[in-house]
């Protein structure tokens, strides 16, 4: 993970978006991590992951760094788990340890990766109940949502947000219309946290409070809603931002393992055995 971050920074919060898109589809499982082929449609090409979802070659690297070392024995799931921290690690973030013993399932589902990733044109509701399916309170939620700290959006993404909302700073607006017009241009990248999108803070909270949050998902946060007052908690501290993320990480990391005989070791991450 360091020579993946430090080739192209961005990996950390692609790897984090990675293992955030695997655990909201059947749990904590790697399913997202397979290749669609003749007979299988798998989770990269639903919606919320098409030609979005990103560096799964640092995963196979990983993985077969480990299968040279101790063969047919960590999972996918695992090494994704591992990975998604040390990502937030390496961009000034806080550690924790992951549990570990999943397993990698057969299978994946496309549909459940359509239906249950939250899009980010998500209203406050939806989040909280969308998040509170996989056992995490809106705490929890509102926490693993500055993970937006690091990372950049399509203009696809935001493309609604700054033009038809009015919850957001006319002058940030305009700023990000420059790169994201109203049609074409989908693929254009904007970072996620205006200051620092390589450095793992609390700088996503602060841009809320002045409505310069990218997505519509994002700024839903903060805009008169059940999260205002603990938004403006992260904004002024860093370290209660760090432990609920990490406690959410961990909750996160939780969501339904395979686990004993369940699913398998998974080779090649990109196929079943």
């Amino acid at each position: 993970m360091t020579a993946a971050v430090n080739q192209e920074q961005r990996t950390g919060a692609s790897i984090l978006r990675l293992f955030f898109h695997d655990c909201f589809v059947n749990g904590c499982d790697g399913g997202i991590l397979l290749d669609d082929t003749a007979t299988f449609k798998g989770e990269k090409t639903a919606r919320p992951n098409n030609e979005s979802v990103r560096r799964f070659e640092v995963i196979d690297t990983i993985k077969s760094n480990v299968e040279a070392a101790c063969k047919a024995t960590v999972s996918c799931a695992d090494i994704l788990a591992l990975a998604a921290r040390d990502g937030v690690v390496l961009l000034g973030g806080p550690s924790w340890t992951v549990p570990l013993g999943r397993r990698d399932a057969r299978t994946a589902s496309f549909s459940g990766a359509n239906s249950q990733i939250p899009p980010p044109t998500s209203s406050l509701s939806a989040l909280i109940s969308r998040f509170a399916t996989k056992g995490l309170s809106a705490r929890d939620m509102t926490a693993l949502s500055g993970g937006h700290t690091i990372g950049q959006a399509r203009c696809t993404s935001f493309r609604p947000h700054i033009y038809n909302d009015t919850d957001i700073d006319p002058a940030f607006a305009a700023k990000r219309k420059a790169n994201c017009p109203l049609s074409g241009g989908d693929n254009n990248l904007a970072p996620l946290d205006l200051q620092t999108p390589t450095k793992f803070e609390n700088n996503y909270y602060k841009n809320l409070l002045v409505r310069r949050g990218l997505l519509h998902s994002d700024q839903e946060l903060f805009n008169g809603g059940s999260q205002d007052a603990l938004v403006r908690t992260y904004s002024s501290s860093e370290a209660t931002f760090r432990s609920d993320f990490v406690a959410a990480m961990i909750k996160m990391g939780n969501i339904s393992p395979l686990t004993g005989t369940q699913g398998e070791i998974r080779r090649n991450c990109r196929v079943v055995n």
